[in-house]
């Protein structure tokens, strides 16, 4: 099983998860990040720094989020591994808390 990051994460990009990553899984997008399924060994450690709760084990990826699981694994291949945490976007508390991001993901 891997973990997946879902929409919350869309236009936040806090990068809290990849310094607690033993094995640099996350790759960055332009406002997202995603989990390299091949990569990730269900450690578990990225879920509770992510302070907007957009991280799930693959089983538990809530039924709304489902398109996310395969949209981690092609994405992935097409973005390059971010292996230190960066300041997230000056906007990224403006947008923590609202649903509905998928249309503004940059790829």
């Amino acid at each position: 099983m891997t973990y997946v990051v879902t929409e919350p994460c869309i236009k936040c990009k806090y990068t809290d998860c990849v310094d607690v990553c033993p094995v640099d899984c996350f790759r960055e997008g332009p406002n997202f990040l995603v989990i390299d399924p091949d990569e990730c060994i269900d450690c578990t450690l990225c879920v509770a720094e992510c302070p907007v709760e957009a991280i799930f084990a693959e089983d538990d990826v809530p039924e709304n989020q489902r398109s996310f699981i395969a949209l981690n694994a092609e994405l992935t291949p097409l973005w390059k591994p971010i292996i230190e945490r960066k300041p997230a976007p000056p906007d990224a508390d403006e947008w923590a808390k609202k649903t509905d991001k998928l249309s503004l993901l940059e790829r």
